[in-house]
């Protein structure tokens, strides 16, 4: 019997793409402060009221610390919080343009930031039933890491590594660096500050065996989250309706 192995081995299972949430942001404190306001009649504490109320409309900002992250990042994470589009679980940024991850708590504070390696061809989406296609069929321009939003949970793969599972449908997980092939070179090109030479694998994301262990690992265990991959070749908000809606609104104000 022949087992054919997909991009990245694991099980089958039923989790799916989540679905975007009304933007919410700040609505309690919106709510107070007008109650504040109504209570006293607009006058002993209409002060107080006014300064409520622009606490209310300032915006969240994630806290990517010490880390340099590109405009994008910052655009998507600040978007994620103030919409509350991850559902208030820990979320993960992955920028394919500088081969970096970010994993955040769900407050939008930053557990840990690390270099990846990301599919070898450029573009944002899979080949259609690519993740039951077997490897050695897989072209070299077939090999994308896809853009979007995922819900991802820890699992293990049939050889039983545990991996953090993005979409089973096209067969995309991020896991600890694979180095079986010396050839490939893959913990050199993570260690190097360049990004240009980080695209390697079938289309998962590689990160080191540490930020794995240490990062990845505490922010999923026993709960999903919540991973968004920013496109290369599209427009964000074509990825992203929401964050299209999100910035419109903001403009008009």
């Amino acid at each position: 019997m022949t087992i054919k192995l997909r991009r990245c081995a694991v099980p089958r299972q039923s989790a799916a793409r989540g679905v975007a949430l009304p933007d919410r942001r700040n609505a309690a404190a919106r709510a107070l402060a007008g109650a504040l306001c109504l209570s006293a009649l607009g006058l002993v504490f209409a002060p107080q009221c006014a300064r409520a109320a622009d606490l209310a409309e300032q915006p969240i900002r994630a806290n990517f610390k010490h880390e340099s992250a590109s405009a994008d990042a910052v655009q998507v994470a600040d978007w994620v919080l103030n919409s509350g589009n991850h559902r208030n679980l820990s979320f993960v940024i992955i920028d394919k343009k500088n081969a970096k991850v970010f994993v955040f708590h769900p407050d939008g504070q930053l557990r840990g930031a690390a270099a990846v390696l990301l599919g070898e061809a450029i573009g944002d989406d899979s080949v259609p039933g690519i993740g039951e296609r077997a490897l050695s069929t897989i072209l070299p321009q077939e090999r994308t890491t896809p853009a979007g939003r995922f819900v991802a949970a820890i699992d293990r793969n049939l050889h039983g590594k545990d991996i953090l599972w993005v979409d089973y449908g096209a067969a995309i997980s991020l896991h600890r660096v694979v180095t079986g092939n010396p050839k490939e070179r893959r913990a050199e090109r993570l260690a190097t500050p360049s990004s240009l030479d980080n695209r390697i694998s079938y289309g998962c994301i590689n990160v080191p065996v540490a930020f794995f262990n240490n990062v990845v690992t505490p922010a999923f265990k026993n709960t999903n989250g919540i991973v968004y991959i920013l496109p290369e070749t599209r427009p964000l908000q074509h990825v992203f309706a929401d964050l299209s809606a999100a910035e419109q609104a903001r403009l008009q104000r």
